[in-house]
């Protein structure tokens, strides 16, 4: 597919945008019954994983007509659009459904765009605090809470008494962490558990230093969160040291390490 998109200020700003309006969708059903119920593949689903998910994606199509969209809900129903080797968006209308079943506040709402098999944006919004995290390739990574302004982020230098570690709130296992970090001669000083992408987040801001996920994954949970991460400085990268793409069959991800450069 040939197509000309907007610069990626004009589509940072748009998306900017559709997160916001996902993200009142979300916490309106939030505050009330949350529909939930369970699909296919056993994982919950809820109505504001549905509501967030028209909300972007109408905006995303009225913004880049014939640009594919694949989204987790619309996957989920057997809506499976044909990437060809073109950009492409990713959405996870609601990463952290769990959390948001256990109203812990740790969801997310979940925006990228894929070129060339790598994210060139991506959109981290946490509904429950809002705070939003953007990055896009060659416009860096920033940060707004609440209503306030943007602020540049970028990745630390780890301490030299150890990582910061940022492991899954629902899909942790220690065992297999600590063997990791052993076994890469990799000195762990602290741990920071949270949901979702928020993850990514934290390291893209400098208050984590890695993230290594050795379970299953889908190209939605990781797209935006690896946009704004690479924007602030950081990697993504397979257990090999691979870069991390997309547009890979069934869109599923292999095991990742997410990093400050710094902390390899």
């Amino acid at each position: 597919m040939s197509m000309t998109l907007p610069d990626l200020t004009t589509l940072r700003d748009a998306c900017t945008i559709f997160a916001c309006d996902a993200a009142r969708e979300i916490m309106r059903i939030y505050a009330g019954d949350l529909g939930e119920r369970t699909k296919a593949d056993k994982s919950p689903v809820t109505d504001a994983d549905h509501a967030a998910e028209v909300v972007i994606v109408a905006g995303l199509r009225a913004l880049t007509p014939g640009l594919p969209v694949v989204a987790e809900e619309e996957m989920a129903a057997g809506h499976v659009p044909r990437i060809d080797g073109g950009p492409f968006w990713l959405v996870d209308p609601l990463d952290g459904t769990k959390e948001f079943i256990k109203r812990n506040g740790e969801f997310t709402v979940n925006i990228a765009l894929i070129e060339n098999g790598r994210p060139t944006l991506g959109i981290v919004l946490a509904p429950a605090t809002e705070t939003l995290w953007r990055g896009a390739s060659g416009l860096g990574a920033d940060k707004r809470e609440g209503g306030g302004a943007f602020t540049a982020i970028t990745t630390r230098t780890p301490p030299p008494q150890g990582l910061t570690a940022c492991a899954s709130r629902s899909h942790a296992i220690y065992s297999d962490l600590d063997i990791w970090f052993r076994n890469n001669n990799l000195t762990v000083a602290d741990r920071v558990q949270a949901g979702s992408s928020l993850k990514f987040c934290l390291i893209a801001e400098g208050k984590a230093d890695i993230y290594p996920r050795f379970g299953p994954t889908n190209e939605w949970d990781t797209a935006a969160g690896q946009g704004v991460l690479e924007a602030a400085g950081g990697e993504v990268v397979t257990t090999d040291g691979r870069p991390l793409l997309y547009g890979k069959p069934r869109f599923s991800n292999p095991h990742f390490i997410a990093r400050s450069t710094a902390a390899r």
